[in-house]
């Protein structure tokens, strides 16, 4: 028996997670890595970024805005420089504000598509050309239930989440003879510092106490509770080990029974 084949099957590939600072980017990288990826964190904040690679065994830090190109360009090349041609993309970095339709800024709007959407796409630009190289390829795209349906005071967001589902529908048609499977994960409400900043943001809004801000975004999920990030990179290690190669173009709810 091959005792690294069997207990770090994915050594040797090379997984990129963006977002990787904290949250769900964070305990998807710790997963990716347990499995025996070698890494690449990709975030904005250096410091936080390097905070998590101090727990991993192999891990680079890079960074990078994932909305402008050329930084995505540049930050992919140094990477590959570091860890070898990715194997595995995580397009995991995301905003998302809340505000009622007609009181979000354009601005506000724009942000949330270029790093939503376009930081999705310029990734995923980037490390395609990698994965036809190797004749393997996985991109998992950290959508949302937001992706699947629609919720009040979050347009911009549900909008942008929507177009990812719809980007991953037709990426895998695309690369589906190539060995590269591109599929979506759509979590609820997930147990993050961005939940918690929408907490606050209720809080401050309504006066109301941190549970009555949280028991109806928690009651959207049948199971009455929040999800957590390991759950999530749960489902990451699922897609990419042997036994989900069939698996692509799917949008893969996580969210408790909520949509079905």
């Amino acid at each position: 028996m091959n005792i690294t084949a069997t207990h770090r099957p994915l050594a040797g590939r090379h997984a990129l997670v963006s977002g990787a600072s904290r949250g769900i980017g964070a305990a998807i990288a710790r997963e990716l890595g347990s499995l025996g990826a070698r890494l690449t964190l990709l975030g904005r904040d250096a410091a936080a970024l390097a905070h998590v690679a101090a727990g991993l065994d192999d891990a680079v830090v890079a960074t990078a805005d994932v909305g402008d190109a050329a930084s995505v360009e540049s930050a992919v090349a140094a990477a590959r420089e570091a860890a070898g041609p990715i194997a595995i993309l995580v397009n995991n970095a995301g905003v998302g504000p809340s505000a009622p339709f007609l009181k979000t800024s354009a601005e506000t709007w724009s942000n949330v598509m270029r790093t939503n959407l376009d930081g999705t796409v310029n990734l995923c630009r980037a490390a395609l050309p990698d994965m036809l190289t190797l004749g393997w390829g996985r991109v998992i795209n950290i959508a949302s239930t937001a992706g699947l349906r629609g919720y009040p005071y979050i347009s911009a967001y549900c909008s942008s989440k929507h177009a990812v589902v719809g980007l991953t529908r037709a990426l895998a048609m695309e690369f589906v003879r190539k060995n590269i499977t591109v599929n979506a994960i759509c979590p609820g409400y997930v147990n993050t510092d961005l939940l918690e900043r929408s907490l606050e943001n209720i809080m401050q809004k309504t006066g109301c106490s941190r549970e009555e801000a949280a028991a109806p975004l928690r009651a959207t999920n049948p199971q009455d509770r929040f999800v957590e990030p390991e759950e999530v990179a749960a489902m990451v290690r699922f897609l990419c080990l042997p036994g989900a190669e069939s698996i692509t173009g799917q949008s893969l709810a996580l969210a408790g029974g909520e949509l079905q």
